[in-house]
């Protein structure tokens, strides 16, 4: 980071606090839970029912084990940098190379840019089969809608996200009631499939659980809340585990239900898996069906905003992006131009790129940024533990690190299998 203009004392002049404190714990927590929860889950079960077979919920809560050890080390990380940067000030301090911080931030905002319009396509999909609009106007509309939210105001972006993660857990709640009378029998018959493990069946519990740990990524975002939480030192840390453990009983119970009404094969080859739980259950689709365009929604809002205040972090202190993403608007107190940027980016994505590799590659680069993440934190625990951030285990970021990089050379094969004849 550059130095900063001397004061008339010779110390360096702070950074000016540019955005304002105004998200408490319990909201933190639910945007958290938006972030995770997303569309991930009302359509990855589908895939990884496919792979893991009657062994899903056990690959749901292997997933939630690995994305965990990377979610301890962020809870320690957001109280000893507690800046909108999040691992691009990770990196910074404990490596102190300016490249290397401005390409772990502009791998992130990548990130975010293609998720938001890899997920705002998936919107238009789901949404086409409600309204017969064309599909320019509904990505328009939709893109354009969540860029004025994410300038109004955190607190109006984060209230936005918080109901609709709330109907997003709602949806889950109601797929959870409609097959309880089916899930008598699931302790029965979880344990007859574990005492009949056979070297077929762990590699698809070791391959679902690769799959579903992606519907875990999404808490990293909200250490770039940092500047905006109040007692940030305290709330952050305890909200990034909150919505890891929150997310994992709703997996796990979602993962039980829908193994209780249809067959593993039946979830693999349903379009919407949790619609298809509810029509054979003799209830209507619709009502899921339209949650999940809400639950889709989060999801883009939440990518946009985390791109926009990584991109501001690094125009603000002239690290990898020009000075004028930088700058807040004195009324919404937002990033007003990197998120018209962000937005502007997202928009043309959705419209005239075909995103699967690039989501591909993305998955690659967040796996990366987690070696990054974990590593900075054994370098910063070598210099000092101070006393008012978490102190979580010193294996905690190693094992991180080794679980990361183990699934971005896995990730790193697959993509070459597929690429090469």
């Amino acid at each position: 980071m550059p130095d900063r203009e001397p004061t008339p004392t010779g110390l360096p002049a702070p950074r000016a606090p540019v955005l304002r404190r105004e998200v408490g714990p319990v909201l933190l927590t639910l945007y958290g839970l938006g972030t995770i929860l997303g569309a991930g889950i009302y359509v990855v079960i589908g895939e990884v029912a496919g792979a893991a077979g009657l062994l899903t919920p056990f690959a749901f809560v292997l997933a939630a084990v690995v994305a965990s050890i990377t979610a301890l080390s962020f809870s320690e990380l957001t109280a000893r940098i507690p800046e909108a940067g999040g691992p691009i000030d990770y990196s910074r301090q404990a490596f102190g190379r300016p490249w290397l911080s401005s390409t772990v931030g502009w791998g992130l905002a990548i990130t975010g840019m293609v998720s938001g319009a890899t997920i705002l396509t998936g919107f238009e999909r789901y949404a086409s089969l409600f309204l017969d609009i064309p599909a320019g106007v509904t990505i328009v509309t939709v893109t354009l809608v969540l860029g004025a939210v994410a300038v109004a105001g955190m607190r109006e972006s984060a209230w936005f996200m918080a109901i609709t993660t709330l109907l997003g857990i709602g949806g889950l709640g109601y797929v959870v009631w409609l097959a309880a009378p089916d899930m008598a029998d699931a302790p029965v018959a979880l344990a007859g499939t574990l005492g009949g493990l056979e070297t077929g069946m762990l590699a698809g519990l070791f391959l679902g659980a690769f799959l579903a740990f992606y519907s875990f990524i999404g808490f990293e975002d909200m250490a770039n809340l940092a500047e905006e939480v109040h007692d940030v030192k305290r709330n952050l840390p305890r909200a990034i585990i909150a919505a890891v453990v929150i997310s994992l009983v709703i997996y796990a119970l979602v993962a039980v239900a829908a193994t209780s009404v249809l067959s593993p094969d039946d979830l693999a080859l349903a379009h919407a898996p949790l619609v298809a739980v509810a029509e054979a259950k003799g209830h209507p689709g619709v009502p899921l069906g339209l949650i999940s365009l809400f639950i889709i929604v989060n999801g883009a809002l939440g990518q946009i905003i985390m791109a926009t205040r990584l991109i501001m972090d690094m125009g603000r202190d002239r690290a990898g992006a020009p000075a004028i993403l930088g700058r807040v608007n004195p009324v919404t107190h937002t990033p007003l131009i990197a998120t018209v940027a962000v937005t502007t980016v997202v928009l043309l994505l959705t419209l005239f790129l075909p995103l699967k590799t690039l989501a591909n590659i993305t998955s690659a680069i967040m796996l990366a940024i987690f070696v990054v993440v974990n590593a900075s934190l054994i370098v910063l625990k070598r210099r000092g533990q101070p006393e008012d951030v978490p102190d979580v285990p010193r294996w905690i970021p190693r094992l991180g690190l080794a679980l990361s990089l183990f699934a971005l050379i896995v990730q790193g094969l697959f993509i070459l299998s597929v690429a090469l004849p």
